[in-house]
C-alpha cells in the first residue's frame, strides 16, 4: 500500500513528504523541470517502506552510531538494541521508524509531530517550509519522560552525485573510524577531505564525522545545472558519506558526533530535564547554476 504524501510548492521548487514513513522527504525538485535536487525517490522506494531508500528522514533523540549496547544517565543505564538489518548497532535514534502526524498543512509549510516513548518519552517536531525556491527544515525536540536523558538531533539528506559534484563545507577535524565506523582517533583533516573550498569528493569511501563546522555547506552541481546553499544551526557537526559508485552521497547536519554517549565529554549532545527542548535547523537554498564555458 502506497503511504501518504503530502506536497508543498513555492514558485520555484516541489516538496513531497511521507509522514507516516518515520517524517521523511519524499523528493524535492524543480517544479519546471522536475529536477531532482535531493536523490530521487521512485514508487519502489516510497512502497519499500524504508526512509532510508527516501530523500531525507529526521535523526532524534540520537544521530549515527552507539555502541556498547546503550548509555549511562543520570537515573541509571538505558539499554538499546539493534534497530536495522543492514547495522550491528543501535543506529539513528527511534523517530525514523515511526509515523508522524501532521499537525498543520498549508501550501508551503507543514508541521509534523511524533510522540515517541522509544527509548524514552519525547515529542519531536518538524516544519517544513519552501519560499523561493529554499527549503526550511526545523527539527524540535521535548523530553517528556520523568527522569533527565541525553538528547541529540540530525537529518539525514541524500543527494544526487555525478562526476562533477563539488562541496565546500569547511570543518577544522575528523573522527577516523574503526571497521565497525566507531570514531578512534581526532584528527587533522587529511587534504583529500578538506572542503575549505569548492572540490570534488573523493572516490574512496568516506564515511566519518567533520568537527567545528560553522554550518555552511555549498554543493554543486554543474551537471545536473544547479548549486544549493546551504546553512545549519544547532550543528557544529556533520557527517559525511560517499559510498562509492552509488550515484549519491549524504552530509548530514547533525549536533554530536557519532558514539558521543561514549566520548569524553559527550561532545554536543543535551541532558534534558522533563519538559526542556533543544532544536536543529537546516536550510537549502536552490539556485540555477551554469557552468562556465571553457576557454577558446
Amino acid at each position: 500500500m502506497t503511504p501518504t504524501r503530502l506536497e508543498l510548492e513555492d514558485e520555484f521548487t516541489r516538496l513531497t513528504l511521507a509522514p507516516q514513513l518515520g517524517g521523511s522527504i519524499v523528493n524535492w525538485a524543480v517544479r519546471s523541470t522536475g529536477q531532482p535536487l535531493l536523490r530521487h525517490a521512485d514508487a519502489h522506494a516510497l512502497n519499500s517502506g524504508l526512509p532510508g531508500k527516501l530523500g531525507c528522514f529526521p535523526l532524534v533523540p540520537w544521530s549515527n552510531r552507539i555502541a556498547e549496547g546503550g548509555f549511562d544517565c543520570p537515573n541509571g543505564w538505558l539499554a538499546l538494541h539493534p534497530n536495522s538489518l543492514t547495522d550491528p548497532l543501535p543506529i539513528h535514534g527511534s523517530a525514523w521508524q515511526q509515523p508522524w502526524r501532521v499537525v498543520s498543512s498549508t501550501a508551503n509549510e507543514v508541521v509534523l509531530q511524533l510522540d515517541s516513548t522509544t527509548p524514552f518519552a519525547y515529542r519531536a517536531r518538524q516544519r517544513f517550509h519552501l519560499s523561493a525556491g529554499k527549503l526550511s527544515i526545523e527539527l524540535h525536540v521535548t523530553h517528556l519522560a520523568e527522569h533527565a536523558a541525553w538528547h541529540g538531533l540530525g537529518l539525514h539528506p541524500y543527494l544526487p552525485r555525478t562526476a562533477n559534484t563539488q562541496l565546500q563545507a569547511p570543518a577544522r577535524n575528523v573522527w577516523l573510524c574503526d571497521g565497525a565506523k566507531l570514531p578512534t582517533e581526532f584528527s587533522a583533516l587529511p587534504v583529500e577531505w578538506d572542503f575549505q573550498q569548492l572540490k570534488a569528493l573523493p572516490e574512496a569511501l568516506v564515511d566519518n564525522g567533520f568537527c567545528e563546522w560553522d554550518g555552511h555547506c555549498l554543493i554543486r552541481q554543474p551537471d545536473l545545472g544547479y548549486e544549493l546553499d546551504c546553512q545549519a544551526t544547532g550543528s557544529d557537526y556533520y557527517l559525511l558519506y560517499c559510498p562509492v559508485g552509488l550515484g549519491f552521497f549524504c552530509i548530514e547536519p547533525v549536533s554530536h558526533p557519532v558514539n558521543a554517549h561514549h566520548l569524553p565529554g559527550r561532545p554536543g549532545l543535551v541532558l534534558l530535564e522533563q519538559g526542556q527542548s533543544t532544536e536543529l535547523g537546516f536550510t537549502l537554498q536552490y539556485r540555477p547554476f551554469q557552468a562556465e564555458p571553457p576557454n577558446s
